[in-house]
């Protein structure tokens, strides 16, 4: 299974398992042997001059998330206002569904986020590691941390 099948897989089922705790209401749209879910919409703001942004929106959008961007020069103002860590910060941040996504967050991650709906203000991978979305290199990956973040302090959310 190659890593995007494996992506669609997960965001099927765990958007389906959350909209259906949520209680929410989905559209579903018969699609070969399964079915797509509408998954709720992000907002991305990133710099025009940043390549890998655009790759990690793309893996995203892959994984079914509708994506808004917007361009802005003052990402700092973003984050500041979003309660994003000055240690935490990458080269873009998004919100989706109350929260917020800073840096090169796995979809797979996003929506577990979603489904758990934990007391927290969001998700970050600090920096920009080789080998997370967006930051693919041959023959390069960093281990590295997804850190789920808010007033109550900081835990590893997950490892790659």
């Amino acid at each position: 299974m190659t890593p995007e099948q494996e992506i669609k897989m997960i965001v099927t089922r765990r958007s389906m398992m959350m909209l259906a705790t949520a209680g929410a209401a989905a559209t579903l749209m018969p699609r070969g042997a399964g079915a797509q879910v509408e998954i709720p919409q992000m907002e991305v703001a990133r710099s025009a001059a940043c390549g890998c942004c655009g790759a990690w929106v793309e893996h995203v959008r892959r994984a079914g998330f509708v994506m808004r961007e917007t361009v802005r020069e003052d990402l700092d103002v973003v984050k500041a206002e979003l309660g994003v860590p000055s240690d935490l910060q990458s080269c873009h941040t998004a919100t989706i569904g109350g929260f917020v996504i800073e840096g090169h967050v796995p979809a797979a991650e996003i929506l577990r986020l979603l489904e758990e709906r934990p007391a927290a203000t969001g998700l970050a991978v600090a920096g920009m590691p080789a080998g997370s979305p967006g930051m693919e290199v041959a023959g390069e990956k960093d281990v590295y941390e997804v850190v789920l973040f808010g007033k109550a302090g900081r835990q590893v959310f997950a490892r790659y």
